[in-house]
């Protein structure tokens, strides 16, 4: 059985950014820690203020509980680096919606190119298109 799901999450008020440079360190964290959860992470990607990934679901497993893995430890982990001058928070609230089979490479390349994408478009009014397109309610913080 595959369940499908590409989730997006965002830093809390989407005030302050990931660095770039920390890229690559954060998504080698997000890969180890659901591989230690046995999370089957498909593909992930981190932009300035925000991750989307796309997690293949197991049976057993539901979206709030992956969710909470990969946002409380990712957040934890990175207080623990002070690396930041501040206490660094995802928001509370997340994006996760199921795809189909035939959709899964469509989503993969989305994931990827996201520096590309956010050239053409800001990430609020993603997250409106979103809430129009799949009847999402406003993200709280």
């Amino acid at each position: 059985m595959k369940i499908w799901i590409h989730c997006v999450w965002c830093v809390k008020d989407r005030a302050y950014y990931i660095p770039h440079s920390f890229h690559p360190e954060l998504l080698k964290h997000f890969r180890a820690n659901t591989e230690d959860k046995n999370i089957n992470l498909d593909f992930i990607n981190v932009h300035e203020n925000h991750v989307h990934a796309l997690i293949n679901m197991g049976k057993q497993q539901n979206i709030s509980t992956i969710m909470q893995y990969m946002k409380g430890e990712s957040s934890f982990w990175i207080n623990s680096l002070k690396i930041f001058p501040y206490h660094f928070a995802w928001q509370d609230d997340y994006y996760a919606v199921s795809i189909g089979q035939s959709q899964v490479e469509r989503i993969r390349k989305y994931i990827q190119n996201q520096d590309t994408h956010h050239q053409r478009i800001t990430l609020d009014d993603e997250i409106k298109l979103l809430e129009e397109k799949y009847g999402f309610e406003k993200l709280k913080d």
